[in-house]
C-alpha cells in the first residue's frame, strides 16, 4: 500500500511540512528532509521550483527563484533524491507546476518517481477532468497518489467528482490568495471546514496555505485530517536561527 494512505489510517492529526528543494542551499534537499522525519513530521511535500508560481505567494516564490539560481532542476532533484529510501521512511510528496513535468515527459517523470520512492504528487494547474482522462492510468500505473485541490469557491459536484477520482487525501485550500502565514482562521473558513467535513467525503481532507502556528494548526484540523506548513517553515529556513526541531515542537 502507498505510504500516504498507512499514514491516513493513522488516529493522530497530521502535520505535513512544504519546502523548496535547493532551498537555502542547492544541497540541503535530503538534509532537510531527514531532519524533518527525526523531528517528527509525518509526511513532506518537496517543492519543484518553477519560474512562474502563480499559486505561490512572495515567501515561496522568492524561495523559489534562489533554488533556480543555485541551480535546481528536475534531473538535479532526482539526483539528490536517488537514495533518499535508505534513510527516510516517510511519505514523500512533490509539488509543483505540470510544466516541467511535461518538459520531463509524464511517463518518465512518474516512472522516476516510482524509483526513487516518492509516493504522490501534486501540482495544482492539473485540472482534474484532464489528470482524469489523460494521465490517472500512468499515475496508477506508477504507484503515485494525485493529490487534488479544492478551494472555498469549489463547487459541491466538482468536489464530489474530485473525491471520486482521488485514491490519497483532498488538499483542501484554507483561502482564495496564494499561500502565506496568517494568525488565524476567521468564521467564512471555519465554515468552510466544516461545511466540507460534514460532505463526509470518501477521502480524507488536509488543510493548506495560511498554516503557521499551533493555533491555526489545531483550527485547521478541527474538521480535517491534517494540515500543510510551507511559507512559515521556508521563512525559518531563511533566518537559520533555531533547528528544524525547535520550529516543529512549536506547532504540537
Amino acid at each position: 500500500m502507498n505510504r500516504i494512505n498507512n499514514k491516513l489510517k493513522k488516529g493522530k492529526k497530521l502535520l505535513s511540512i512544504y519546502f523548496t528543494a535547493g532551498y537555502p542551499n542547492l544541497n540541503d534537499t535530503v538534509r532537510i528532509i531527514e531532519e524533518l522525519e527525526e523531528s517528527g513530521v509525518d509526511m513532506i511535500e518537496i517543492g519543484l521550483p518553477f519560474s512562474d508560481p502563480l499559486a505561490d505567494g512572495p515567501t515561496i516564490q522568492d524561495s523559489s527563484t534562489h533554488a533556480l539560481r543555485n541551480g535546481m532542476t528536475t534531473k538535479v532533484l532526482f539526483n539528490q533524491l536517488q537514495d533518499i529510501r535508505k534513510t527516510v521512511s516517510i511519505p514523500l510528496i512533490i509539488m509543483g507546476y505540470f510544466n516541467p513535468v511535461l518538459q520531463y515527459g509524464v511517463e518518465e517523470f512518474c516512472k522516476k518517481c516510482n524509483e526513487i520512492g516518492i509516493d504522490g504528487l501534486i501540482l495544482p494547474d492539473l485540472p482534474v477532468d484532464v489528470y482524469d482522462e489523460h494521465y490517472k492510468a500512468i499515475f496508477e500505473a506508477y504507484g503515485l497518489i494525485n493529490v487534488l485541490l479544492i478551494t472555498p469557491q469549489t463547487s459541491d459536484e466538482r468536489i464530489r467528482y474530485i473525491d471520486s477520482v482521488s485514491k490519497g487525501f483532498i488538499y483542501m485550500v484554507s483561502s482564495a490568495s496564494t499561500t502565506g502565514t496568517q494568525s488565524g482562521f476567521g468564521e467564512e473558513q471555519t465554515k468552510y471546514f466544516k461545511r466540507i467535513g460534514d460532505m463526509n467525503l470518501k477521502n480524507p481532507q488536509i488543510v493548506g496555505f495560511g498554516i503557521s502556528s499551533s493555533e491555526t494548526f489545531n483550527q485547521a484540523t478541527q474538521f480535517a485530517k491534517g494540515a500543510i506548513i510551507g511559507s512559515a517553515f521556508i521563512k525559518h529556513l531563511s533566518e537559520g536561527k533555531n533547528s528544524i526541531r525547535d520550529f516543529i515542537n512549536t506547532i504540537r
